[in-house]
Order: structure tokens, then C-alpha cells, then sequence
């Protein structure tokens, strides 16, 4: 049996890793600019998480939800304390994706209603009720397209606050931003005017964090520096540094009833342990606010560069739109540079790299950037 060959693949194997570095099987080692699309946080092999997770799968790595299990507790009461969201519950998933899936059902359970509104250019994952808010028709199938999903358009208030007029919407969903399309951030002005609207409607206003989340731009969320609040949250890439788990921060209004939601995997003993052991690093070793620190260096060095038609983000997550071909420039910097970015369409290169990234490689990264545009 083979693959099936859905991916577009580097002839690279990283085997190791350590910190911001991945290492093949030769020993080359490069410098890790794009975290496997935001997921590594604190870092490739952080010994701590290492010891936590070791030391768990050898008590217990898994049984069902159906026992209690006082890792979910731990992990919802620190998570609560350090977002600033201990007032909420948490549901544990295993996935970005099923986290959005669980938070559109919640919504449309919570006021009976079956549409959502999302925005222009969004993505929210591939399974069926992510893909159906994902603006994207390459990665939407036929089946998944539905009436009952509308989109507006990115910081366009006036349009989006006339759709929500209708009280036809169970929720809104927005990214705390944009990440597959480009890095594209909403103004705090837009997400406190659709929060308005969507209290006014009583629409369910979702968050998704996935990949915005989790101290990546400065703040524990992205949408802190606007000071809504959400009803719902979606969180996952960061949660656990590699360990599959999603979650959703769900407001005190709504209703659990036994059944509603469920998962074979989700929350289980070992995903708990990772999760906890990202937590306890990001707080002890400062790590969101190193992310503003280093995040906010980097982007004022590149806003500087002369060849750079766009710089755009917020701390570590971060879009250049380069004046030519993003691919090409990507590939430039792993083969020549031995540098990990990342790609959003035709001309944007996305740094999404762990929150640990110091000065000194990101100046680095400058340099050999630089370089890479100069180049003939």
C-alpha cells in the first residue's frame, strides 16, 4: 500500500529537533521559522514536556470519558487563569477543525437557529462543518456547500452588521487572524463593532484561535488587544506542541447537557499531561511576552526592507507579501539558507515560529532574508 498523495512535499526528513532547530538524518541542521504551521510553541524537545509526557504515557496514556479524569480539570482551571477566561468551561477535542465543529453546534443548539456568518477569505479546517465556513472552494466539496453559510467581507462592519440584522445567525465566526490567506488582521474597531452586533442579534460570536492563539501574537489570544469578549473559543495548534488536542472556551450562558457533545480521544490522559506541561513553560519562561518582544522587533526590522510590498501580524505570526514569487523565495531560503518558512497563495511568506525565539536568530533570519531578496 502507498500514500495517498495529497501533499506537496519537501525532499527533506527532518528527524530530530531541539528548540527553534530541526535536524535531518546527515545532521543539517535548520533553523525553524514556520512551527509545522504554528503548533510547535515552546519549542522542538522542550525537556520539560519531554519528562511530562514520558512520565505519564509510562502511569497511563488513555481511557474513555466515560471515568473522571482529574487531568481535564487541572488543565481547564490553569488554562482559564492564564487566558483570563476562568469564568468559562472548557470542552477537550482532539483537533483545530472538531474544535469548530463543537463550536457551531453549540451555537445552533443555543438559539435554534442553523446559519452562520463567516468572513471573506476564512479558514476554519476540512471536515464538513469547518470546510462549509472556509472560504475556499478548491478544498470545499460539492457536499459541503450549503445556503446555510454566508460570508462577508474582512473589516467591512456596515456589511456585516446588515446580515446580523436579520436574527437569522446562529453565530458569527472570525479568526483572531487570518492565517492560510495571507496574515490579515481585523481592527480592533471591527471586533468590538461585531460583538456589538452580534449581542444585538443574539447571535453566538466564535473565536477561532487555532492558530492565532495561545500567546503567538502577544496577547494569550489575539482578540485581548480589542477587549471583546467571545461566547465561544476555539483553540488547538499551540495547546500542546505537537500533541493532538483542540479545545473550545465556552461562556457561562450555555447550557451542558449530558450528550451533547462527545469524543472517543479527546482529553485524553496523555494530551492533558502535554497540554499542561505548554502551559506551565509558556508562564514560567515568560513566553507570550517574549513573543511581543522578539514578534515586535522582527516586524519593525522587515517593515524596513525595500523589496517587501506588504509586512503584515502581530508578534510571532507573521505575513510578507514579497514582490514576486512566494514559493520560489521559500525555497531559496531552505535550500540556500537552511531556513523553515512558511507559504499563504502566490506571494506571501508566513514566520509562525516557537515562542522562544531569541534575538540573536532572529537576527539571523534577517540577515539571511535580506540576502535571499537581493539576490539575482
Amino acid at each position: 500500500m502507498e500514500l495517498f498523495n495529497v501533499y506537496s512535499l519537501y525532499p527533506i526528513e527532518p528527524v530530530r529537533g531541539k528548540g527553534c532547530f530541526v535536524y535531518d538524518a546527515a545532521g543539517t541542521e535548520y533553523i525553524d521559522l514556520y512551527g509545522g504551521h504554528a503548533v510547535i510553541s515552546i519549542g522542538h524537545a522542550q525537556p520539560d514536556y519531554v519528562r511530562a509526557i514520558s512520565e505519564q504515557v509510562a502511569k497511563l496514556g488513555f481511557y474513555s470519558n466515560s471515568v473522571e479524569n482529574s487531568l481535564q480539570r487541572e488543565l481547564a482551571a490553569r488554562l482559564g487563569r492564564i487566558s483570563g477566561y476562568d469564568d468559562y468551561r472548557l470542552f477537550l477535542c482532539n483537533s483545530g477543525a472538531e474544535a469548530n465543529e463543537n463550536a457551531l453546534k453549540l451555537a445552533s443548539f443555543h438559539t435554534g437557529r442553523s446559519k452562520v456568518l463567516a468572513i471573506a477569505k476564512a479558514f476554519h479546517g476540512r471536515t464538513s462543518g469547518a470546510v462549509a465556513v472556509t472560504d475556499n472552494p478548491a478544498i470545499t466539496s460539492p457536499f459541503n456547500r450549503t445556503p446555510n453559510v454566508e460570508f462577508t467581507p474582512l473589516n467591512d462592519l456596515a456589511a456585516a452588521r446588515e446580515k446580523l440584522a436579520t436574527r437569522e445567525f446562529a453565530a458569527v465566526i472570525i479568526e483572531g487572524i487570518q492565517g492560510v490567506s495571507g496574515i490579515h488582521c481585523p481592527t480592533d474597531d471591527f471586533l468590538r463593532g461585531l460583538r456589538e452586533a452580534a449581542t444585538e442579534s443574539g447571535t453566538q460570536l466564535i473565536l477561532d484561535e487555532i492558530q492565532s492563539g495561545y500567546g503567538r501574537t502577544g496577547r494569550f489570544f489575539a482578540h485581548q488587544q480589542s477587549g471583546i469578549r467571545p461566547d465561544l473559543i476555539t483553540t488547538a495548534k499551540g495547546m500542546a506542541n505537537g500533541f493532538p488536542i483542540g479545545g473550545v472556551l465556552i461562556a457561562p450562558h450555555f447550557e451542558a447537557r449530558p450528550g451533547m457533545l462527545g469524543t472517543t480521544f479527546g482529553g485524553n490522559h496523555l494530551a492533558c499531561a502535554a497540554a499542561i506541561a505548554v502551559l506551565k513553560v509558556l508562564e514560567r519562561d515568560h513566553l507570550v511576552e517574549n513573543a511581543a518582544e522578539v514578534g515586535g522587533y522582527l516586524l519593525d526590522e522587515l517593515r524596513r526592507f525595500d523589496r517587501l510590498k506588504e509586512v503584515r501580524g502581530r508578534g510571532l505570526m507573521i505575513g510578507l507579501e514579497v514582490d514576486g514569487s512566494g514559493p520560489e523565495l521559500r525555497k531559496k531560503l531552505l535550500f540556500g539558507k537552511h531556513i523553515f518558512t512558511g507559504g499563504a497563495g502566490a506571494t506571501v511568506v508566513r514566520l509562525l515560529p516557537a515562542l522562544c525565539l531569541t534575538h540573536e536568530l532572529a537576527d539571523r533570519f534577517l540577515e539571511a532574508f535580506h540576502q535571499t531578496l537581493h539576490e539575482k
